[in-house]
């Protein structure tokens, strides 16, 4: 899949991202991470750091967090 969403459960955050992916009609992988920082290895080896949402989009080299930045880029990319 081109589109991967780094995601918490319960995180508002990345629910907003997920329901932005989902009315653009993007397809794309969620892949759950634990709730301690510590524990979130896989988003800080492809993001650089430990925060969730983390949008990766394979087709177009791109790589970001913040739900902000990442909402623009489906609004502006993916939609």
């Amino acid at each position: 899949m081109a589109i991967t969403l780094y995601e918490l459960d319960g995180c508002p955050y990345c629910e907003t991202v997920a329901d932005a992916l989902d009315e653009a009609g993007v397809d794309y992988e969620s892949v759950w991470v634990d709730a301690p920082h510590s524990e979130r290895d896989e988003v800080k080896r492809v993001s650089g750091q430990r925060a969730v949402p983390v949008l990766v989009d394979d087709e177009r080299g791109v790589t970001m967090a913040e739900s902000e930045n990442i909402l623009a880029y489906v609004e502006r990319t993916l939609a």
